[in-house]
């Protein structure tokens, strides 16, 4: 289901007593956010007094695996520590049923709308998972199925542009009067033939070449009207540039503890609103074929230390990864249960994007 969390050679040096210790402080600080100490991991049933727990402790600590954030606190795991917790201990499944029901059932009722699909995406990993959620528009770069021209009485004609996920893009280009609707018809089917299946990138790049090394056969008008088109849509429109969809920030401050929390909210209230920085780390999962987990600052696109990203990609029927969603917060987040959420909702939106090009 998700990319394969492997442990690291740093687990296999940990005995028994360690690996005990060390997975019962990770699962304490994330379900309390504080750090943990040896007397409430000797009331936890590990069978050790405190000072056999605090000499443990303090070798997970030399390792770099735990953290005091002061001298007299209890011990919390460091990036490292997470990243190791979630690669050699975590156990991931399916979500719960009420989680999957929901997921599917909010996100099938927005299914004719794209735009109200990722939406609703957005907003169910904010509220399921307790984070901030986040989506990324599509590419813009999917096959085309339909191309054509239609002549309108102000002197204009209307390209039509349909993508493979049944998107529609409209452009006006001014034709020249008494232009015969067979010129249309003949510019429209040249596009149709060459761009069918093609990206626009691509289709733009080989008739070009084509109509460069007179191999187009088509007169003047109908080759200016191709070129018209083409330019159109190449280029970008108003309000339609890639966007980062995001839900949920007001989790972000109800879960933060003390004022180093809100230092890293302030930091991550930024960070969303630099979208293209999160977009850029957002594709750069594009390759994955699952889960994909930053913590802290893994990823040299995301800098930000104190916060963890889990992110998958969504696909269309062809299985192209044309976009990604994921969940943004503290590193406490609980991984157990977002992961899994994320995975199944980036298939659900895949399966919905699939069946709307049926």
């Amino acid at each position: 289901m998700t990319e394969n969390f492997k442990p690291t050679g740093l687990l296999q040096s940990l005995d028994e007593r360690s690996r005990s210790i060390f997975r019962e402080i990770v699962e304490t600080y994330l379900e309390t956010g504080e750090p943990v100490g040896s007397r409430t991991l000797s009331k936890s049933g590990i069978g050790l007094s405190p000072a056999s727990i605090r000499n443990v402790m303090s070798d997970l600590t030399e390792l770099g695996l735990l953290d005091s954030p002061h001298i007299s606190a209890g011990r919390m795991p460091t990036h490292i520590g997470l990243r190791l917790f979630v690669d050699g201990f975590l156990e991931i499944g399916e979500p719960v049923e009420n989680d999957r029901g929901a997921i599917e059932d909010r996100l099938r009722a927005n299914g004719r709308d794209l735009q109200g699909v990722l939406k609703e995406a957005s907003s169910i990993l904010s509220g399921l998972a307790g984070g901030a959620g986040l989506v990324s528009s599509p590419t813009r770069e999917r096959p085309v199925r339909h191309v054509e021209f239609v002549p309108l009485a102000t002197g204009e004609a209307l390209c039509i542009l349909v993508d493979e996920l049944g998107e529609v893009e409209n452009r006006l280009v001014p034709i020249p009067k008494g232009l015969p609707v067979t010129t249309l018809i003949e510019a429209g089917n040249y596009l149709a033939a060459r761009m069918k299946g093609r990206t626009l990138r691509e289709a733009a790049l080989a008739i070009r070449s084509e109509i460069a090394e007179r191999r187009a056969e088509l007169d003047a008008a109908a080759t200016s009207l191709v070129e018209k088109g083409l330019a159109e849509w190449a280029g970008e429109v108003p309000g339609e540039e890639r966007a980062l969809i995001v839900h949920g920030r007001a989790n972000l401050l109800s879960d933060s503890r003390a004022a180093d929390d809100m230092e890293q909210v302030r930091q991550l209230f930024d960070i969303l609103d630099r979208q293209k920085g999160l977009l850029d780390v957002l594709d750069s999962t594009r390759e994955a074929e699952g889960v994909r987990l930053f913590i802290g600052a893994e990823n040299r696109l995301f800098p930000l230390s104190g916060s963890s990203l889990i992110v998958a990609p969504y696909m269309n029927a062809s299985r192209q990864v044309i976009g990604a969603l994921g969940v943004i917060g503290p590193t406490r987040l609980n991984y157990a249960r977002v992961i899994p959420m994320v995975d199944y909702t980036a298939r659900i939106v895949s399966q919905i994007l699939g069946e709307r090009q049926k």
